[in-house]
């Protein structure tokens, strides 16, 4: 087994990738979701009866969406590019099959037309729903798949400067719970704000318990740190909790329509205060670790970046949450979505060039606009992902896809079947017990580096490892939600 000290260094110094080459990430679970999709409808149509049993839709969603996701960061990483490509030429060859064979053929242009008129429902919206789940797939995969060298090293995060997968994989999953935050969702405060805020502080008791078990289970058995990715006490879960309490309490005392205002005022602020005080200079330069704060300065100063995007999300989740039912409004949407992220991209250059690079480290302002601007270009990659999906189902007047939008000839006697093929799908699963589900990941990943060398392990049995791993994930995760159990002990 490697050493703790080689495990670090395995993890340690790493500079991350382009941000072309983490954009081009985007596009992949999209796809899967699609071909997932697709291959529903193709089976309806081939006369197939739905819903199969709980296993076979188990290992439908596991190799159409993430066994490809395990495989796209492991022995496909280098083709990439082809893989999506592949993949998607096969989708958009099957959705013209699927076209060609309507019972009322009439041109493309008019079916098309006559769509985008048309009503799409759902009670929440299905593409936000997808986003959060694929977020915390990719980070379950990611967090285990680091220490086997399959894993490239430019995914990995960053050690001052760069943009890694992993580093955007963190940001992600803030910017994924502020989109359907309360504030967001557009729910009334009860009571005073002051009790409103007691009570978010109160409802947080799980995260930082889940963050003292981490650091007692880390220092009792050994498992290597990185110290300089949070400190030699914090991790992710205390900041987590410190994010959601902090923007409650911004959130009670100015109107949530000031968000996307106060996200720009924050990471901002923050940015001045480290070019023109010495916090940069503490948080990369100064090597001492003695007392809580300079043990601990990267986990408690990048909270205020973490805030920032935290922020950032609610903004963008009131946007989604409003009311809309006809699908040229959702097609608006998605063009938004995609003009912002441009936007935002091009104000990262700028700061880039005349700031200062992405730094997860810090939180600072350049990684707190990647961070949304990704957020927002994958956010679209899946949504034009779902209304493809939607059309698929208009043109094979099939609906039960789970996950996803439906359309509006869908008839009340469908709607138990449809019940039951929610019920069967593992994005459903996941969305359910989306804590437990990242919970999980990080005990069997400790326990995987216990058993496992990790590091020297050859890359068919890690590729292996790595998708053993996540079959357990899901398998456990998907029985919870075929007996409806919903783990939440707060």
């Amino acid at each position: 087994m490697a050493s703790s000290e080689g495990k670090i260094a395995f993890v340690s110094n790493l500079n991350g990738t382009t941000l072309t080459e983490v954009s081009l990430g985007s596009f992949l679970a999209p796809v899967c979701f699609l071909s997932r999709g697709l291959f529903l409808i193709v089976f309806h149509l081939g006369k197939g009866v739905l819903p199969f049993s709980w296993g076979a839709h188990l290992m439908l969603d596991f190799t159409t969406i993430i066994m490809p996701m395990v495989l796209s960061c492991t022995a496909l990483s280098d083709i990439l590019h082809f893989v999506i490509m592949g993949i998607a030429v096969v989708d958009f060859a099957v959705l013209y099959l699927v076209y060609k064979r309507k019972k009322n053929p009439s041109s493309l242009k008019s079916t098309i037309d006559k769509f985008i008129q048309s009503r799409a429902e759902s009670k929440m919206v299905p593409f936000v729903t997808i986003f959060r789940v694929l977020v915390n797939v990719k980070t379950a995969i990611s967090i285990l798949a680091v220490d086997f060298s399959v894993f490239p090293r430019r995914y990995a995060k960053t050690e001052t400067y760069g943009t890694g997968v992993m580093d955007f994989g963190v940001g992600a999953y803030v910017m994924a719970n502020a989109l359907v935050c309360p504030e967001a969702r557009g729910k009334n405060i009860q009571g005073s704000k002051i009790s409103h805020v007691l009570k978010q502080a109160v409802s947080v008791w799980p995260l930082i318990l889940l963050g003292f078990v981490r650091l007692a289970s880390v220092k009792s058995s050994g498992y290597h740190e990185h110290v300089t990715e949070y400190g030699v006490h914090w991790n992710f879960f205390f900041t987590l909790a410190i994010v959601r309490v902090v923007a409650s309490a911004l959130l009670a005392l100015f109107p949530v329509n000031c968000s996307g205002f106060l996200a720009l005022i924050i990471c901002g602020t923050y940015q001045v205060i480290l070019e023109t005080t010495d916090l940069k200079s503490f948080l990369i330069h100064n090597t001492e670790r003695s007392g809580f704060l300079l043990a601990n300065r990267e986990g408690v100063f990048s909270v205020v970046g973490y805030i920032a995007i935290y922020m950032a999300g609610v903004h963008v989740g009131c946007y989604l949450m409003q009311s809309r039912n006809l699908v040229k409004d959702w097609i608006r949407v998605i063009r938004n979505l995609l003009l912002t992220s441009f936007g935002l991209f091009l104000v990262l250059y700028v700061c880039q060039r005349n700031i200062e690079p992405v730094s997860r480290r810090m939180a600072n302002l350049p990684f707190c606009i990647w961070t949304v601007a990704q957020a927002l270009f994958f956010l679209s990659c899946i949504s034009i992902a779902d209304v493809v999906l939607l059309f698929a189902k208009v043109v094979s007047n099939f609906s039960l896809v789970p996950t996803s939008w439906c359309p509006n000839q869908n008839k009340k006697a469908d709607e138990k079947t449809r019940r039951d093929m929610d019920g069967l799908c593992l994005i459903q699963a996941v969305n359910r017990n989306q804590l437990l589900y990242f919970l999980l990941a990080n005990v069997l990943t400790g326990l995987t580096n216990v058993f496992v060398d990790t590091m020297n392990s050859r890359d068919v049995l890690a590729v292996s490892v790595l998708l053993w791993y996540m079959f357990m994930n899901s398998l456990v995760i998907f029985i919870l939600h075929v007996n409806k159990i919903t783990v939440k002990f707060w």
